[in-house]
């Protein structure tokens, strides 16, 4: 009943959206599959979910790889890294394993009533499984909470932890990643100390550079070259075995912890936008942008947000091609003051230069929000959408969620899943849940899965013509069938230039395969 109130106050809004979006002719088998997918869509969620579990979905652009994982993963990992289970606070320790400290072999040996129920009581405190909030401790609470508490694992197991994020990822025929990440920045912040604040950020990116904050950029570089290679093996990549996770394209973003003092957060940044720049200039597209991550309503985030949103600005200019992705608006009313919701995503766009905001849910309480909408539509600023984190983070969801002032103002979005381990979901999930609380068309759904490839950071021109309107393509492949077997020459050469060219065009491929099914 919850849902269908939620769908009928959002039917107007969700219509008009509709509108207003970019028409075009469509083919006798999208036709069809846009039949079929209404039918299922009238069915409910379970019905909605086997039709969109192969329906090719591009981008996931807003995933934290550790977030992602699954509680029973990380648990096997302890018992393989020989840690222990505090069965109090419901986390791991580090041995010996005395008192209520319990090996984790036990949770993975001989199973007792007992320990199936410490079992079940990690894995519920290590994602939003089963938690209902209180007055005393709320979904924001238990959703930021779980990082601590599997923390301490051996970094080896991140090649194993990329494997199954892209092997559940090519399940549900999804092929490009933005995994965020944060390598180690420990010499940096060493640094940072050491020197100091200091309010000029040119003088102080000098100081971090002279005393060797760049010797951590070919280690950042290699721990992520590592673990993508120990996914390949897992994966059988290149081999007559090759699982099909082999063709999940996944780049990452750096993480900058953003609830630490300004020197820290500096330096750290400096290091993102290094190691980033430091990739492309030799045409390694391993990490592909920054990000800050933490708590956006913590202390010091919120102090210092300004603050931070300056450092970006001045290292965008030192720094203009590396890309800048931005968690900002994951707020909602009562979370923080009033004042506190008036200018987070406006700062993101305009100081921090982001391309893409992760969540901006407090959009319509930002200052002059008709005006904001209006130049992120025109800078095609997209927005990462993530409705099952909002609702448990920010008990935001349905009609109070800003998904269709979004569309309706033409801002661009694309559907992500934030932390699909914690929140015990995954991308199809997200379709699923969008489709039928904003009673969206197959053409919007299409539109969604196209978005996230067109504002993904792959290097290279677009496939489409327009900037977000995908009705004809850029001129080189005007002529072509879209996602064709055999392109014409001049579109095979535009698209062997553009690594953002090509995973579009094989995204229209996976539509022609998806829609010639139905």
């Amino acid at each position: 009943m919850r849902r269908l109130a939620r769908l009928l106050a959002c039917l107007a809004i969700a219509a008009t959206a509709c509108s207003h979006a970019p028409t075009s002719r469509i083919s006798e088998s999208e036709a069809r599959t846009a039949r079929v997918f209404l039918s299922y869509q009238s069915q409910g969620p379970l019905a909605l979910h086997a039709f969109l579990e192969q329906f090719p979905k591009g981008a996931d652009l807003h995933v934290h790889l550790s977030g992602a994982v699954y509680a029973e993963t990380f648990i096997r990992n302890a018992d393989e890294d020989g840690l222990c289970v505090d069965a109090v606070a419901l986390k791991f320790a580090k041995p010996p394993c005395k008192g209520k400290l319990i090996p984790a072999t036990a949770l993975s040996g001989s199973m007792t009533s007992a320990n199936q129920n410490l079992y079940d009581r990690l894995i519920d405190a290590f994602s939003m499984r089963s938690f209902v909030p209180t007055n005393e401790f709320s979904g924001h609470d238990q959703f930021f909470s779980t990082f601590d508490r599997f923390g301490g694992l051996n970094i080896r197991h991140k090649g194993e932890w990329i494997d199954e994020i892209a092997s559940r990822s090519a399940e549900q025929n999804q092929q490009y990643l933005e995994l965020m990440d944060t390598p180690t920045f420990s010499h940096a912040i060493k640094i940072a100390h050491d020197l100091g604040w200091n309010p000029d950020f040119a003088k102080l990116r000098q100081q971090l550079l002279d005393h060797g904050l760049r010797d951590e950029v070919a280690l950042d570089r290699d721990d992520e070259r590592q673990a993508e290679a120990r996914r390949r093996v897992l994966e059988h990549c290149g081999t007559q075995q090759a699982t099909a996770a082999c063709s999940v394209q996944i780049r990452y973003i750096y993480q900058v912890l953003r609830a630490f003092s300004p020197q820290q957060v500096f330096a750290q940044t400096l290091l993102g936008f290094e190691t980033v720049q430091a990739s492309m200039d030799v045409h390694d597209d391993t990490w592909v942008g920054i990000n800050f991550v933490q708590p956006e309503d913590g202390y010091i985030s919120m102090r210092d947000y300004t603050l931070q949103m300056k450092m970006l600005d001045y290292l965008h200019s030192v720094y203009p091609q590396v890309h800048i992705s931005l968690h900002a608006g994951e707020l909602a009313p009562g979370l923080v003051p009033p004042e506190g919701l008036r200018f987070h995503i406006r700062q993101a766009v305009e100081l921090g230069h982001a391309e893409r905001i992760g969540h901006g849910v407090d959009l319509m309480y930002e200052d002059d929000a008709p005006g904001l909408l209006k130049e992120m539509a025109q800078k095609h600023v997209m927005v990462e959408i993530n409705l099952s984190s909002n609702e448990g983070i920010l008990g935001v969801e349905g009609d109070q969620h800003p998904f269709p002032n979004y569309r309706l103002a033409h801002v661009p979005v694309a559907l992500s899943t934030d932390d699909e381990g914690v929140s015990r979901i995954d991308i199809t999930h997200e379709y699923v849940r969008a489709a039928i609380d904003y009673h969206l068309t197959y053409e919007d759904i299409k539109s969604l899965a196209r978005t996230g490839l067109e504002h993904d950071f792959l290097p290279g021109a677009s496939l489409w013509a327009q900037p977000d309107v995908f009705s004809a393509a850029a001129d080189p492949c005007k002529g072509d069938a879209l996602g064709a077997q055999n392109p014409s020459a001049v579109c095979k050469a535009f698209l062997d230039g553009s690594e953002k060219a090509a995973a579009q065009w094989e995204q229209e491929r996976r539509f022609r395969v998806f829609e010639a099914k139905w």
